[in-house]
């Protein structure tokens, strides 16, 4: 099955139960992400990789009357979540269906814009994923999505830190690409991806900004284990992360953390 790992992954409960509290991190781009995008009233818009739903639900009332938001995304639990918020709210132009667009095919297309909020850096097979979202698309139609830079420009990953500890990853299958949130950290490499996948007028736009999140946000104590560190390794796993952190720590458990990220804009 396509994105086989990412699927297993992102339907696990402890990872979608702990991607909640991950948000603080991501939705501190969904404003310059909405901007950007230049969204008006009456478009169709598709989220890739859209989680709990936040950046839908803040493109929703950009675009009516008339207007809908479809956001896709291969978690089961996150998807249920996103529908939840938008119920609560009382968002009524916005849809959350559990879909893979690496190779789906989504009803309400073709969309004036397809977006995404770090939904992108996932796919296993990413020329073809990126050419099924064109043909998602209607003639014209812009991508905007937000993307991690370097590993080394986000000091609050602690991928770095745990890696000692972490069995060695399975080598992608032939043909496939590592998937992971900083496979699209190349600027280079992702223009030439959207390039050959069809899309135009690429313009990739680093940003930066800081944010104070809690600790649970960037690790919290059921991670290591997650990640598969061995039992008798956890605690040091964990006071590997926690030295790592240490430059960042604020009072009450709280954390600085300073985001490196791109925007990356293109048209079909």
């Amino acid at each position: 099955m396509a994105n086989d790992v990412e699927r297993r992954r992102w339907n696990d409960p402890y990872w979608s139960s702990a991607w909640v509290r991950r948000e603080q991190l991501t939705a501190a781009a969904t404003d310059l992400l909405v901007s950007t995008l230049g969204l008006s009233p009456g478009q169709r818009v598709l989220d890739v990789g859209c989680g709990a739903g936040p950046a839908a639900l803040a493109a929703a009332p950009r675009v009516v009357p008339g207007g809908r938001v479809v956001g896709a995304d291969i978690s089961a639990p996150l998807v249920e979540l996103a529908r939840t918020r938008a119920a609560t709210r009382a968002v009524t132009n916005v849809e959350f269906v559990v879909a893979d667009v690496q190779a789906d095919h989504l009803a309400g297309a073709p969309f004036d814009v397809v977006m995404s909020q770090f939904g992108v850096m996932f796919f296993e097979r990413p020329v073809a994923a990126f050419a099924n979202l064109a043909a998602l698309a209607a003639p014209g139609g812009r991508l905007g999505f937000a993307c991690w830079q370097a590993v080394a420009a986000n000091p609050w990953f602690t991928g770095p830190a745990l890696a000692p500890y972490v069995p060695t990853p399975t080598p992608a299958a032939p043909g496939t690409s590592p998937t992971g949130p900083f496979s699209l950290a190349d600027p280079d490499r992702t223009a030439q991806i959207l390039e050959s996948a069809g899309w135009s007028g690429i313009a990739v736009t680093p940003h930066q900004l800081t944010i104070t999140v809690d600790a649970e946000a960037i690790c919290d104590d059921g991670q290591p284990a997650f990640l598969g560190v061995p039992e008798h390794l956890i605690g040091q796993a964990q006071a590997a992360a926690r030295a790592h952190l240490a430059p960042l720590e604020l009072p009450g458990r709280r954390y600085r953390a300073p985001l490196a990220f791109f925007l990356v804009t293109a048209t079909t």
